[in-house]
């Protein structure tokens, strides 16, 4: 049986040269292409002939002269004698130096008044609390005290709007002073924000007169501390 190709026309003979030597013109190619490099022109550029003929002019130099300022007389104002008829009154001093005819006061002389003391006596250690207004039968008048104190602050407390629309809420500590004739003294207070305080005191203001705390028989100033708490719902 023949072979049907011819083996002097083998097409893939000779490929492997031709590839190697297209490979080779290739990578000349983009080689030359790489390293090619071009350069512009250089332009020296002349700025004078930005002015007139290539000139430049200097300006004169000009002398001015400098005048003196011109002083404006300024003459004082004319002062008015006027005649002044109002009667000093004298005064008369009178010396009060101690000499040897200065009469000399014994201690006896001088009366002493003795000015009680302000006494206060905290809620706690007092003999007799204060008391409130509907609690005088009954046996415990602290708790009876501490629950009416509830019952007022329940019923005149009063959210203020302006603390509701900023969001104000908190505790705010507050004392009064119950005086001796049994009426509502000082009222300190201190919270988160003055308007808060000033809502706490207007509730304390309003408590009514007590009958007073006693020790040793005697009426006293008694202190009392309260919370009040403002919560947004």
């Amino acid at each position: 049986m023949k072979p049907k190709k011819n083996p002097q026309k083998d097409l893939n003979k000779n490929s492997t040269t031709y590839f190697v030597f297209g490979l080779l013109l290739v990578l000349s190619m983009v080689y030359v292409a790489l390293e090619w490099k071009t350069f512009e022109p250089e332009i020296n550029y002349d700025y004078s002939m930005n002015t007139p003929e290539g000139i430049i002019e200097e300006e004169p130099v000009k002398d001015f002269k400098v005048e003196e300022p011109k002083l404006k007389q300024v003459l004082p104002q004319e002062i008015k004698i006027e005649e002044n008829d109002t009667e000093v009154e004298e005064t008369e001093i009178i010396a009060i130096e101690v000499d040897a005819n200065t009469e000399v006061l014994e201690v006896s002389d001088f009366e002493v008044v003795e000015e009680p003391d302000e006494v206060e006596v905290n809620w706690v250690t007092i003999e007799e609390v204060p008391v409130f207004p509907g609690c005088e039968n009954e046996k415990d008048k602290r708790a009876c005290f501490n629950e009416m104190m509830q019952k007022h602050i329940r019923k005149n407390f009063r959210y203020p709007e302006l603390a509701q629309e900023m969001g104000l809420q908190g505790r705010v500590s507050t004392q009064f002073i119950i005086n001796k004739d049994g009426s509502i003294g000082t009222i300190r207070k201190r919270g988160p924000h003055e308007l808060l305080e000033r809502e706490a005191a207007r509730i304390l203001s309003k408590l009514p007169k007590m009958t007073p705390g006693k020790q040793r028989g005697t009426a006293v100033k008694v202190p009392f501390s309260i919370p009040i708490t403002f919560k947004l719902q």
